[in-house]
């Protein structure tokens, strides 16, 4: 099997820190976000409008209104937050030195003083990116770092108790990013490498997230082969070979099925 790096990360933003609307990091379509998948970036993300469903550490969680996000790069994630939802997202570089948070954080923000922060932080950043003065990213890091520190500050009252379904969850979502990690690879042989039996992972899966296990195996492969066509010229025959697929024929009908288009089709879409 083609290792998935090969091709590079996929959906990688500028080297700079960058400040948008959720929506603008779906540019191809919701299934950016909507769909399991991970990112070559960290992601910080505040919710100031509606209310949804968020996967991330290993679990299905319900956000709204003054709800943060963070989720570090290479973590397995999805957000769907509907049509009437809106959330700024900071895409920041892995390598930044901003005693970032390792796992991904769910914080609900109740504190109208902390809320404000963060909306003064975000409108300073913001303000810092527009302007496009010498220094920017300088700037811009600085107030970075100062939403590193809110969150530090707010971190201790998000703790949840932690469970052997969460912690066998979070292992399931580490191997599903890994590099070798594909359709070919198994239920059985996760729940094997995770010492449960594929009945058991399954079971704790549904429980955890709302999702199979083999549909989150699944939706991986889908978004990878979605941003594949999308952001590269990659043939098709060499993305399912690097996804794992047995046969470029299989792939098309694994595409045909969950999307109602062909991959050239996916592709000529993305580039219209």
């Amino acid at each position: 099997m083609i290792r998935q790096q090969q091709f590079g990360p996929i959906g990688a933003a500028s080297a700079g820190i960058r400040l948008n609307t959720l929506a603008q990091l779906a540019r191809h379509g919701s299934w950016q976000l909507e769909l399991a998948h991970d990112r070559p970036h960290h992601l910080f993300v505040w919710i100031t409008r509606g209310q949804g469903i968020a996967l991330m550490d290993g679990a299905r969680r319900g956000v709204g209104i003054h709800n943060a996000l963070f989720l570090p790069a290479r973590s397995l994630n999805a957000i769907d937050l509907g049509r009437q939802g809106f959330a700024q997202a900071i895409t920041l570089p892995p390598d930044l030195a901003l005693n970032l948070p390792t796992r991904p954080l769910h914080l609900r923000v109740r504190d109208v003083t902390a809320q404000g922060e963060m909306t003064s932080l975000l409108e300073s950043l913001q303000r810092e990116q527009n302007a496009g003065r010498p220094h920017s990213q300088n700037a811009m890091e600085a107030y970075c770092r100062l939403i590193a520190i809110w969150m530090q500050r707010h971190t201790d009252m998000s703790e949840e108790p932690d469970t052997a379904a969460r912690r066998l969850m979070r292992g399931f979502f580490q191997r599903l990013v890994a590099p070798d990690a594909g359709v070919n690879v198994t239920v059985a042989r996760h729940a094997e490498a995770l010492e449960v039996t594929p009945t058991h992972l399954s079971r704790v899966c549904r429980a955890e997230t709302g999702r199979t296990a083999a549909a989150l195996i699944a939706e991986r492969a889908q978004h990878r082969a979605r941003m594949l066509l999308s952001e590269t010229k990659v043939p098709v025959q060499d993305i399912a070979r690097n996804l794992g697929f047995g046969s470029a024929a299989y792939f098309s009908r694994f595409l045909q099925q969950r999307t109602g288009a062909s991959p050239s089709e996916l592709r000529r879409r993305a580039r219209a």
